[in-house]
C-alpha cells in the first residue's frame, strides 16, 4: 500500500482519545470521529470506508459487525478485557494493545501507592498543609511499616515482574499466583489465589479483567490476608469484591487498602471513599505525560504497520495469527 492509499484508509476514533494519537492519526490516516462506541451512531458511509478503530476499549461485537470492513481494532492500553476478544477472532479482525511501554511507570504507581498506603503519606501531606502541625504537634505515628512483610502478587506478567524487582531492592520476600508457575522465577509459587493470601500480608493484584478473575479478590481472600493485611490494586477494579472489601477495612479484618482502579470509574463506592484506612488514586497507574505518549505512538504504529506491512506490531495473545485480508 502507498502512502497515499494508507492515507485514504479511515480509522474510527470513538469518543474523546490521546491528542497525540490523534495528531498521527490524521497525518497518516483518514480519521472518522463518533462521540462515542455506540453501533447506532456508525453511518452508511462509515460501513463502507471504515477499516480500523483507533480506542481506549469498550469495542462490543455489535460495533464490530456494524462495520463489515473493520481489520483491526488498536487498543489504547495494556488491558483489553473491554474488547470483545473472542469475537473478533470470529470476524478475522485483529487486536492490538500497547504492552511494556507503561510497564516501568505503572510499577513505579504501584510501589508509590504501597508506601503511601502503608505510612499513610498522604494523609501526613494534608497535616501540615491545614496548619495542623502548627496547632497539634507532629503527625501521629504510622500504624503500619513495610519492614518485615512478606508481599504477594497476584498476576506476574510484565507489570508484575517490574513490580517485583523494585521489592527486591527493598529486601522484602515475595510469592505469586498465576495460573501457572512462570519458568525460571525463583520466588515462591502458589497455586490458589487462597493460598498466596494466606502466605503473605501483603497482596498487590495486578490481574487483568475478564471472567476468569471477576471478584476473584473476595471476602475469603481478604480474610485469609488478616488483620495485618494490606491490599493494593494496579491491575484492574473488576477483580475485586468492592462491597467485601470495604466491610473488612471497617472490621478491621485487614488493615489497609490502596487503590488505583475500581469497579465503575469513576464511581468509587461512599463506603472506600470514606474509610480512614484507604489511600485512593483516580486511575493514573500509566498517567505521565512520557508514558501515555508512548502509548499513543504504539497505538498509532500498529495501525500504520498493519496497513503498509500488513502485519501487527504487538497483537493481543488471542489474535495474533489473525491474518491480514488480501
Amino acid at each position: 500500500m502507498t502512502k497515499t492509499e494508507q492515507q485514504a484508509v479511515a480509522i474510527l476514533v470513538p469518543g474523546q482519545f490521546n491528542d497525540h494519537a490523534v495528531g498521527r492519526i490524521d497525518g497518516a490516516f483518514s480519521r472518522v470521529r463518533i462521540e462515542g462506541a455506540d453501533p447506532s451512531l456508525v453511518t452508511d458511509d462509515m460501513r463502507r470506508t471504515v477499516r480500523g478503530i483507533a480506542a481506549f476499549g469498550g469495542i462490543s461485537a455489535a460495533l464490530m459487525d456494524a462495520l463489515p470492513k473493520l481489520e483491526i481494532i488498536a487498543n489504547f492500553g495494556v488491558g483489553y478485557d473491554s474488547v470483545d476478544v473472542r469475537h473478533a477472532v470470529q470476524r478475522g479482525i485483529m487486536v492490538t494493545n500497547t504492552p511494556d511501554v507503561l510497564t516501568e511507570e505503572v510499577a513505579d504507581t504501584a510501589l508509590g501507592l504501597l508506601i503511601n498506603t502503608i505510612r499513610e503519606l498522604p494523609r501526613a501531606e494534608a497535616w501540615l498543609r491545614d496548619g495542623s502541625w502548627l496547632r497539634k504537634g507532629n503527625y501521629p505515628l504510622s500504624r503500619l511499616t513495610l519492614r518485615g512483610r512478606h508481599v504477594g502478587i497476584f498476576g506476574m506478567g510484565r507489570i508484575g515482574l517490574a513490580i517485583a524487582r523494585r521489592l527486591d531492592a527493598f529486601g522484602l520476600p515475595i510469592a505469586y499466583h498465576n495460573r501457572r508457575r512462570v519458568e525460571g522465577l525463583s520466588y515462591d509459587y502458589h497455586p490458589t489465589l487462597k493460598g498466596l493470601a494466606e502466605a503473605v500480608d501483603t497482596l498487590i493484584s495486578v490481574a487483568p479483567g475478564g471472567a476468569a478473575t471477576e471478584r476473584a479478590v473476595n471476602a475469603e481472600i481478604l480474610s485469609a490476608l488478616g488483620p495485618n493485611g494490606v491490599f493494593v490494586n494496579i491491575g484492574r477494579g473488576s477483580t475485586v469484591d468492592e462491597p467485601a472489601l470495604a466491610a473488612a477495612l471497617a472490621s478491621g479484618s485487614i488493615a489497609a487498602a490502596g487503590l488505583d482502579v475500581f469497579a465503575d470509574e469513576p464511581n468509587v463506592p461512599a463506603a472506600l471513599l470514606a474509610a480512614p484506612n484507604t489511600s485512593l488514586l483516580p486511575h493514573v497507574g500509566s498517567a505521565s505525560q512520557h508514558t501515555r505518549r508512548a502509548m499513543a505512538d504504539l497505538c498509532v504504529d500498529n495501525l500504520v504497520s498493519w496497513f503498509s506491512q500488513r502485519k501487527a506490531l504487538t497483537p493481543v495473545p488471542e489474535t495474533a495469527n489473525v491474518k491480514a485480508r488480501p
